[in-house]
């Protein structure tokens, strides 16, 4: 486990308490088991990063503040060389954009054959992918598509999605999506339709 996220452990807990949410309640929102998020807020387990999303909309938050990215000022700038990245789940993720805004942005490098293949998310706002490098397969709802580097997709993130490497190289996109501070959860189904969020 990278050092950063046992330090996000107790921030996840704090969160949740101040949202007002017990640990079954935020787990059932979120999808998770309450013993899965307990282990999430003791650090004992990783948390992916649809998982991250989920938690953040649970908590009217982002996955900056999450993560303990607080910028000294409200620099509409993100410099490349600014905080490092981070690991979850097989993904690798870098900010893009500044915490505390209505839109989340990440540079996401994603390996082939990675855990969250087979996840299908739907969750209410927008989302926007940018391919930099490698192929990328975008499931919408009954159709495939095959990204090259310099396509993008924006979409409605209530249509049922799922992105993965097309290739041994893994790819990787640049990621935008709305930040819903309604309480909305994402929610990630598995293939028979039942909530599926990876542990």
């Amino acid at each position: 486990m990278t050092p950063e996220l046992p330090a996000m452990a107790p921030r996840l807990r704090d969160l949740r308490t101040r949202a007002g949410l017990t640990l079954e309640a935020a787990a059932s929102r979120a999808g998770l088991s309450p013993a899965h998020l307990s282990r999430l807020e003791t650090g004992g387990r990783q948390p992916s990063l649809p998982m991250l999303l989920a938690l953040a909309r649970i908590y009217g938050t982002t996955v900056a503040e999450l993560l303990g990215e607080v910028p000294a000022t409200a620099d509409p700038v993100t410099r490349g060389g600014g905080p490092g990245a981070r690991e979850a789940d097989g993904w690798t993720y870098w900010p893009a954009g500044g915490p505390s805004r209505a839109m989340q942005a990440l540079r996401v490098q994603v390996p082939y054959g990675g855990g969250q293949d087979d996840l299908v998310r739907v969750h209410p706002g927008e989302e926007w992918l940018y391919v930099l490098g490698g192929r990328l397969r975008l499931a919408l709802g009954e159709s495939v598509q095959l990204l090259e580097p310099g396509d993008s997709a924006h979409f409605d993130s209530l249509t049922p999605h799922r992105i993965g490497a097309a290739g041994p190289e893994g790819v990787q996109l640049l990621f935008v999506h709305t930040l819903l501070r309604s309480g909305a959860t994402q929610l990630c189904l598995g293939g028979n339709g039942r909530e599926a969020v990876r542990p």
